[in-house]
């Protein structure tokens, strides 16, 4: 296992929970499930916001912006440690996601339009200031999700993520221990995708019913390198697709999951995840949706 993410796992472990794996058959194929909704906060978010903190240089107080999940994994992380914390969200943010931030314990900041404009107020504001995505740090916390499944279904020679700024999809390559990382994007809401095409990280649209959780503008360069340095697949999928892949979690197995986390099944019911036993990321599950 990469060292990295081998300390971030015996770090975070007093804190995080290890989800679990569901074997199952779809279509005929065999699958394998990582149930990383069930994560405390809803989100494998989570890992990599403790790892940042507690690897961070006692910090007194904490801040972040996120349109959602990062900004809950902060809040639940900063908690634990005993941190207040401050969460910068756009004024779009899901509500459902708003109201767990607080929940959290964290100060809630409603601003700008975008999450880019969220990120430049919340830089601006005391305290040390976690990134979403852009980090070696949160990167090797997001990747004792891909260590978790490699040690308990060794089997597994392909993992498929969804990809929004790249912290998960990095960390899997990481953790994955040389199996394949398929990256997966809304069709228009694709930075990977793009700076795959272009060779650096480059401005994109955001327009997805996935965007709250994927809604990246542009890859952090931190893990596009990682990304670009490992036997990763860009694969992307349409907004039909993936709600499509959400609605059959909920009717053949009762998983309710966000549109986001649904994202990376889409792909691999359409045939685009290669390889002989897959294991698929279920994500997320901040969502108010009702099925």
């Amino acid at each position: 296992m990469n060292p990295d993410v081998a300390a971030a796992a015996d770090r975070i472990r007093p804190y995080a929970r290890r989800t679990p794996l569901w074997r199952a058959e779809v279509d005929g194929r065999p699958l394998v499930l990582k149930l990383e909704h069930l994560q405390l906060t809803g989100s494998f978010k989570l890992r990599g916001a403790l790892n940042a903190l507690l690897t961070a240089d006692s910090p007194d107080r904490v801040v972040t912006a996120s349109g959602g999940n990062h900004g809950l994994g902060v809040a639940e992380a900063a908690r634990q440690l005993g941190l207040p914390a401050t969460v910068f969200v756009p004024v779009g943010a899901p509500e459902g996601k708003v109201r767990r931030i607080e929940a959290a314990g964290a100060k809630l900041i409603r601003h700008g339009e975008t999450y880019a404009e969220a990120v430049l107020a919340a830089r601006q504001a005391p305290g040390y200031y976690v990134e979403a995505y852009d980090s070696p740090a949160v990167i090797a916390g997001q990747g004792t999700v891909a260590a978790e499944v490699v040690a308990d279904a060794p089997d597994v020679d392909v993992i498929a993520v969804a990809v929004g700024g790249g912290g998960l999809a990095a960390g899997t390559a990481l953790g994955a221990a040389g199996r394949l990382t398929v990256a997966v994007e809304p069709e228009r809401c694709r930075a990977l995708n793009h700076a795959f095409e272009a060779g650096r990280p480059v401005d994109t649209e955001v327009v997805s019913v996935a965007a709250s959780a994927l809604g990246a503008t542009r890859v952090g360069g931190v893990p596009f390198e990682v990304l670009r340095a490992h036997d990763v697949r860009s694969v992307l999928v349409s907004d039909a697709e993936l709600l499509a892949a959400r609605d059959r979690l909920w009717e053949e197995f009762r998983l309710a999951v966000e549109p986001a986390a649904a994202v990376p099944f889409a792909a691999w019911l359409a045939g685009r995840v290669p390889g002989g036993t897959a294991c698929v990321v279920l994500c997320g599950a901040n969502t108010d949706w009702t099925p």
